[in-house]
């Protein structure tokens, strides 16, 4: 069994099912117990030709066979049998719920988690937790209840017949079992350090190659696939190394279980040879205290397995505790309300903001306002700020009271889902589903029709290039878009976002892989269809935003001017000198 802070509640959760399987538990155990003293008879009734039952001799004779022996023998077989379903659908099952509802749980954890989390934590060590830890509990949890009580009521009930036989040759059988118990505890202590360095092993393995095959394209175009190879086997070494280790102390455990039992074997022969030579004892009667040592066989082995099995789960438990318990920087202030109505007005006042961790201001204080339905274009060098300024209107970072507002309010005392549903984004990385491109043009809205993904597809100048494909709109992408160019997963991102139909629409650098002229029809499309809507464009290039109604000029986290192109061509000597150098580049090219 496993206990800890995330899993205790799950055993007053499935008690129902829990006491039910201890209960065909206990009872398989009863029956299994019944077992030995038919062994007896049956011994006993081969060497004297006679029986005693409830103090009656009874001839030893096929009636008695088959009333005595195999009649009882059939009833303990079928009941045990259905028993013994139901305990392994209770307990099995049970652990099998835990497993499903911990892994919700995690996922629901994990979607709410900051950024910054994920800057730490690398999707491959995350799917571990997903499968091999969960894995692990679920066995735990399932198996460990089984191998308890298993061990408590058929060890205790079979010692207990043994005391009845004779008391002296069980303690001699007992004395190897304490010892075995002394020796499990301290190897089961070292197994839990080796386990959780084996699943960190097998984290880092996970890291490395779902970074690979997402990055397979990169890894052939420098022919750096042997460079690869060699990083991953001395990865793939250090996770056979972690395996081998736990795997020794794992069969040391086994090694210490068969020898500790075979010499309680010994002991029974022994001793209890010499009851059967005095008379003490008869043959059934020692054929029947072995098979009640061997019926304690089992829950020895069950504490030693249960001893490894705690070991690996107390490893894995602490590292899915890490998780749960890994706190939600970004969630809503008491007293948020969601905003209703959304206009698209937007104000940032005197904001200044580092990133979590960070040695420096991502943003110096920023003020700017925008107007509920004006098209604003944010321009500035790489590193100037721009994503900072969008990551900011959607709440992916906390941000400090009273600097930014929409329509009027306080971001802070605003529901940051009520936020984000009035906000389309279009981010750099443009990602995109493995599913088809209907479903990823759709993802934001659930009732839509065929006609409608065709609309906006047209509008991001996207559906001539979809209506080539064999499958068309049902086409599925590969992992994250890499069926399509760079220029395709733009326009079928565009059309996702503009498909919300959002009061607010942020496109960060989102047309920089289209030529110049699908770039003016996607921006013109825009103008049209999103008249008295707030649309955000984010560009290096001036020439992409030059028609807005506004253009924020940005350099270094510092607004350096606000206006239209004309405005700033006329009153910033920097803005200036950035038009000047884009059209000395055009010039060259």
């Amino acid at each position: 069994m496993i206990f800890g802070k995330h899993i205790n509640k799950y055993y007053f959760k499935y008690a129902h099912m829990l006491i039910l399987g201890i209960l065909a538990l206990l009872f398989v155990d009863l029956l299994q117990l019944e077992i030995p003293e038919l062994y007896r008879m049956v011994i006993n009734g081969l060497e004297y030709g006679e029986v005693e039952v409830d103090g009656a001799m009874l001839p030893f004779d096929m009636d008695f066979l088959v009333k005595q022996i195999c009649g009882p023998m059939l009833y303990i077989v079928l009941a045990m049998v259905f028993c013994r379903f139901l305990w392994r659908v209770c307990l099995f099952g049970a652990g099998i719920k835990v497993e499903t509802d911990l892994r919700s749980r995690m996922f629901n954890h994990s979607k709410h988690l900051s950024q910054q989390f994920y800057h730490k934590n690398k999707v491959g060590n995350m799917m571990s937790y997903y499968t091999n830890d969960l894995e692990t509990i679920q066995e735990c949890f399932g198996d460990g209840v089984l191998m308890m009580f298993d061990a408590l009521l058929l060890g205790g009930l079979a010692v207990a017949k043994m005391v009845q036989m004779n008391w002296l040759l069980t303690l001699f059988t007992l004395i190897p079992m304490a010892f075995l118990l002394i020796v499990g505890t301290v190897v089961g202590q070292y197994m839990t350090k080796k386990w959780e360095a084996r699943q960190e092993a097998f984290s880092a393995l996970s890291d490395f190659a779902q970074e690979n095959f997402s990055g397979i394209a990169v890894i052939k175009a420098f022919v750096k696939e042997f460079r690869e190879l060699w990083a991953f086997k001395k990865l793939n070494k250090d996770n056979e190394k972690a395996n081998i280790e736990f795997t020794k102390a794992s069969v040391l455990l086994h090694i210490c279980v068969t020898l500790f039992v075979e010499s309680v074997i010994c002991v029974i022969l022994g001793y209890g040879g010499y009851l059967v030579y005095t008379e003490v004892f008869n043959a059934g009667q020692l054929i029947e205290f072995i098979s009640y040592f061997n019926s304690i066989v089992w829950p020895v082995m069950a504490v030693s397995q249960l001893i490894e099995m705690s070991s690996r789960g107390k490893a894995s438990l602490k590292r899915i505790s890490e998780l749960l318990d890994t706190p939600i920087d970004v969630k809503d202030n008491e007293g948020a309300t969601p905003i209703q109505s959304v206009r698209g007005d937007i104000e940032f006042r005197n904001l200044t903001f580092r990133y979590p961790e960070a040695d420096y201001d991502a943003l110096s204080d920023v003020s700017f306002k925008i107007n509920a339905g004006e098209n604003v274009g944010i321009i500035g060098k790489t590193g100037s700020g721009k994503t900072t300024i969008v990551d900011i209107i959607l709440r992916i970072y906390n941000v400090p009271d009273e600097t930014v507002y929409i329509d009027g309010r306080d971001v802070n005392e605003i529901t940051i889902e009520s936020l984000r549903a009035a906000c389309a984004y279009v981010p750099q990385d443009n990602f995109l589903f493995s599913d088809t491109i209907e479903h990823n043009i759709a993802f934001a809205v659930d009732d839509y029709d065929r006609e409608e993904v065709m609309r906006f597809a047209d509008l991001s100048d996207v559906h001539g290039n979809i209506s080539e494909f064999a499958e068309g709109y049902d086409t599925i992408l590969g992992e994250r878009g890499v069926t399509v160019s760079g220029g395709q997963k733009q326009r079928i991102s565009i059309a996702r976002a503009l498909m919300k139909r959002a009061s607010i629409l942020i496109l960060d650098d989102s047309v920089s892989a289209v030529d110049t002229e699908t770039e003016r029809t996607i921006i013109q499309n825009l103008r049209e269809t999103r008249k008295g809507k707030t649309t955000i464009l984010i560009a290096h290039r001036v020439s992409t935003v030059e028609k807005m109604d506004k253009i924020i000029f940005i350099d270094d986290g510092k607004i350096l001017a606000v206006g239209s192109h004309e405005e700033l061509l006329a009153n910033s000597s920097e803005y200036r000198k950035t038009v000047e150098l884009q059209k000395l580049d055009e010039e060259e090219v």
